[in-house]
């Protein structure tokens, strides 16, 4: 049985940090994209499957209900696997849909208007920390954390909640 070793939203989905540090850190052997946009356009499913599999690492790009019915069907096989979204919104509801993550790392999502900064490469708005509590609160051995890569500090949502109060 395989086993989600990272989920993470990234909103780059697939990049060096990622292929390299972060999927490290972790002991991944697989990188699964969960990303609906991105697993309907060929081009940007090849690029990324490219990239990926100069890691040497399994790449897949599902699209979101996909990665629940590959967890269902499969339990993954025999992976250690990095889940990345792009969004909180899509991890929050492969979650909920019934795939077991211990660790969700909020690790890249560009400042827009109406957002707060979190650490320097997270900002977030109010309805996505709540999206966040509300998952915590379902599943409260979760760890959910900001962070970019392994080498900078961690920021716990406990943290983070206090800069939406």
């Amino acid at each position: 049985m395989g086993k989600v070793v990272l989920a993470r939203v990234d909103s780059r989905l697939i990049h060096g940090q990622v292929a390299t540090n972060v999927s490290k850190s972790v002991g991944a052997n697989a990188l699964f994209v969960a990303d609906d946009q991105s697993a309907n356009d060929e081009f940007t499913k090849n690029i990324m499957l490219s990239a990926g599999a100069r890691t040497g690492y399994k790449i897949r790009v599902l699209k979101e209900e996909g990665a629940v019915r590959y967890w269902n069907d499969r339990k993954y096989d025999d992976f250690n696997v990095m889940l990345i979204t792009k969004s909180i919104e899509a991890m929050c509801k492969i979650i909920k849909a019934g795939v077991p993550v211990d660790e969700l790392n909020i690790g890249g999502i560009p400042l827009t208007a109406g957002a707060t900064l979190v650490i320097n490469e997270v900002a977030i708005n109010k309805a996505q920390c709540d999206l966040l509590v509300d998952l915590q609160n379902h599943y409260p051995e979760m760890k959910i954390y900001f962070q970019a890569t392994p080498s900078l500090k961690k920021v716990m949502l406990a943290d983070a909640v206090k800069l939406f109060n």
